[in-house]
């Protein structure tokens, strides 16, 4: 089976350590601990792609080159590719919900607000993908998520560079993130998410 493992984020260097790029993070980290083919542009799809193997099965790596709320397009023309598409698919994301250092496996479930999942979800017509969601908000000693509030805040908060303390946080759960990456596209999101959630 084939997979497509997609990693959200915006173009262009102002946004590379930025919380909203987390989805382009992991998958860098991702493809080279997993020796993946350096990123070649794909002009039908308008972005950089990678692809090879985990264990037996093939995976192509995706990194969108629109913006984040326009996502769905690189993934619009992929779905004429593959009639699995939808059961196949991986987004790697931010997620404004979940302290950051944590990560959680979802499948089939709302988007929560995040524009890059929507669109996505609107182009395949459907919520029934996978989708590794990363925390990237702040939170108390005791776990407790604390969100900024207001939709200005929001987006201050998100399109904002990780602060050190932040990004050695993200770092250490990186190759954990790898592991469930591989795990899902070897062994399917049940045992992944049994595992890692």
């Amino acid at each position: 089976m084939s997979y497509t493992i997609v990693g959200l984020g915006n173009p262009g260097k102002e946004y590379e350590n930025t919380r909203h790029n987390t989805g382009w993070i992991v998958l860098e980290h991702f493809r080279k601990t997993k020796k993946f083919p350096e990123w070649k542009h794909n002009k039908k799809l308008n972005a950089e792609t990678s692809e090879g193997k985990l264990q037996k099965e093939k995976a192509l790596l995706v990194l969108p080159g629109t913006f984040m709320n326009k996502s769905g397009k690189a993934i619009a023309h992929l779905k004429d590719k593959s009639l699995k598409i939808k059961a196949c698919l991986i987004v790697v994301h931010d997620d404004l919900d979940l302290p950051i250092g944590t990560f959680k496996i979802a499948f089939n479930r709302g988007t929560g607000g995040h524009k890059g999942v929507d669109s996505i979800r609107r182009s395949i017509k459907t919520k029934a993908f996978i989708r590794l969601k990363v925390g990237i908000a702040p939170a108390t000693p005791s776990g407790k998520v604390r969100k900024p509030k207001g939709e200005q805040k929001v987006s201050d908060f998100i399109l904002g560079a990780f602060n050190p303390a932040e990004l050695q946080k993200l770092k250490r759960i990186l190759p954990k993130m790898t592991d469930t990456l591989e795990m899902i596209v070897a062994e399917g999101k049940e045992k992944a998410m049994n595992r890692f959630n």
